[in-house]
């Protein structure tokens, strides 16, 4: 996925939070807002050290994340902000076991 794609300033993580938009699974949190006039969505990963306490796993986390968001790409509408925080259980996926999660999330949040 390229930067573009990506948040990573704490001002645009800050402004997506305080939109109070949220959804849960298991797995993964979901603040959403939406911003119009974009070209395409920007997501930002949170992993944090209480999580996953090498930066190994931490890492690893984000990556699956991203590909799994990059093969779900046609289907999330460009006008939108996301921060994906991951819970705890996200340490014991797999590649297709995070897909799943997400997609299921997306969902929840009617992004897909």
């Amino acid at each position: 996925m390229k930067k573009s794609y990506r948040i990573k300033k704490e001002a645009e993580f800050q402004t997506v939070f305080d939109y109070h938009q949220s959804v849960a699974n298991r797995t993964f949190v979901l603040y959403q807002m939406p911003k119009q006039g974009q070209k395409h969505f920007r997501v930002g990963i949170s992993v944090g050290k209480k999580i996953a306490h090498t930066a190994v796993q931490r890492n690893q986390i984000k990556r699956y994340i991203r590909q799994s968001l990059l093969e779900l790409k046609p289907q999330i509408p460009p006008e939108m902000d996301f921060l994906i925080i991951a819970r705890k259980p996200a340490t014991e996926l797999n590649m297709a076991e995070t897909k799943k999660n997400l997609f299921h999330l997306l969902k929840l949040g009617k992004i897909l």
